[in-house]
């Protein structure tokens, strides 16, 4: 797991400081430009490690995720982004960790663990990519995998407003309203050692979307 972990951010006062100053700032623009709603943000533990799960429609969910909690979170990134020596310092003081698209999906998932086994909190898009509408589209078994391989909770967020806000091709964000609202956490089952099987992710991943949907809905009842 070395050659893991040696890609994540170190964990040191100067490099909390440094999250929590560009949280600050980032996520003031988002309340006053956006005017950002999060509702049920106190669902979001305060101590241990959690899979966030948000919906994903626009590059603006990353920020938004981020304002859920104060806590540091972790998020993936391409690692085309790191080519630039302070661009990839930049984001890997703020938590982001490099994973190599079209490697295989074994890299991602151990990288994830890694960061869920130091402790940190993970944000994990289960979608997989940008969408579009109103309706959760049909999820990844990874975020299930590695909740069970890891026995965290994953906690679903719905995000309304952000399509409208930074829609794909937009060079700025509109200056129009944002809700997120944080679900219950749903948590794998206790297999006593045992291994999960494909069945059992399978039917977690469904109720990860049923929960994902239902936070989304709401986010728009909110919206609207």
């Amino acid at each position: 797991m070395a050659d893991v972990t040696t890609k994540l951010v170190k964990k040191s006062l100067g490099n909390k400081i440094f999250y929590l100053s560009v949280r600050f700032i980032v996520i003031g623009i988002c309340r006053l430009y956006l005017r950002l709603r999060i509702v049920d943000a106190h669902k979001i533990p305060k101590t241990g490690t959690f899979i966030l799960a948000p919906s994903h429609r626009s590059t603006l969910d990353i920020p938004v995720a981020a304002a859920t909690t104060r806590r540091r979170l972790m998020y993936m990134g391409k690692d085309s982004m790191w080519k630039i020596k302070p661009i990839g310092k930049f984001l890997t003081m703020l938590g982001t960790f490099p994973v190599t698209r079209g490697s295989a999906d074994l890299e991602a998932l151990r990288r994830c663990i890694a960061v869920l086994e130091r402790g940190d909190p993970l944000v994990l898009f289960p979608e997989g990519t940008r969408h579009h509408g109103r309706i959760i589209e049909p999820l990844f078994d990874g975020a299930a995998f590695i909740a069970y391989k890891t026995g965290v909770p994953i906690i679903p967020v719905g995000i309304a407003g952000s399509e409208e806000i930074w829609p794909p091709g937009s060079k700025l964000p509109r200056p129009k309203k944002c809700v997120a609202v944080v679900g219950d956490a749903i948590y794998p089952k206790d297999l006593n050692g045992a291994r999960a099987t494909r069945e059992m992710m399978s039917a977690f991943t469904s109720e990860l979307q049923a929960s994902l949907q239902t936070v989304f809905d709401r986010a728009f009842k909110i919206l609207d």
